[in-house]
């Protein structure tokens, strides 16, 4: 008779990885808050420094990472009344992680496209 496997179970490693990829999944979550963080503070400012973001979409994705604690918006009362998104100080804790993605992407280019990588002279 054939022994049954037992398999480990890796909700204790899945389940972190899961939340953490809630909070920044699709395209554009991790370039606005780089945007933020990079001193970009204004709606139009955040949208110019991201090619092909729309309005609407930047909007909600504010709204969520702002629900995430990770950006804060702030409304100046002046005439007219301005409105900024500021990183809050929990967002410098991706730091690392985006400069390791970072990192990870430039060396899956060059393995995917190594012909097309310039090399220094």
């Amino acid at each position: 008779m054939a022994k049954k496997q037992s398999f480990i179970c890796c909700s204790e490693t899945i389940n972190p990885l899961r939340d953490a990829l809630d909070v920044f999944n699709g395209k554009w979550k991790i370039p606005i808050i780089v945007s933020v963080m990079f001193g970009n503070e204004r709606f139009t400012d955040i949208q110019n420094s991201i090619p092909c973001i729309s309005p609407k979409v930047l909007a909600k994705e504010l709204k969520d990472l702002e629900e995430h604690q990770l950006i804060k918006r702030v409304v100046v009362e002046d005439y007219p009344v301005k409105i900024l998104y500021k990183a809050e100080p929990y967002a410098q804790s991706i730091t690392p992680i985006v400069e390791i993605l970072r990192n990870w992407g430039q060396n899956h280019r060059k393995k995917l496209f190594p012909q097309s990588v310039i090399k220094k002279v």
